[in-house]
């Protein structure tokens, strides 16, 4: 059981370590977001994904928000993080 422990540290570790390597630092701040309107759940378990600004590198452009299928757990939506001088984009991801 103990290493099972040391091999989800070590894993976790690495995983961690890998995102903070491609973590791209934007010192222009992120324009407000869009206002959208939700067109009708295609479903009962449809869950709606806000849209958001993404950096392409140059600029700011708007991903527009989208249903998904509703995975276990509850949606945490994506925003960016004042870091230092700049900001970061911390993804969306299912909370379990």
């Amino acid at each position: 059981m103990k290493r099972l422990g040391m091999h989800i540290a070590i894993v976790s570790t690495a995983a961690l370590l890998s995102y903070g390597c491609a973590v791209t630092v934007v010192t222009e701040e992120p324009p407000p977001p869009q206002v959208e309107v939700r067109t009708v759940a295609p479903g009962p378990k449809a869950v709606w994904i806000d849209g958001h600004w993404r950096w392409n590198g140059h600029r700011y452009v708007w991903v527009p928000g989208f249903w998904e299928a509703h995975a276990r757990g509850t949606w945490v939506s994506g925003h960016w993080d004042r870091r230092g001088r700049g900001h970061v984009w911390v993804p969306g991801h299912w909370a379990r």
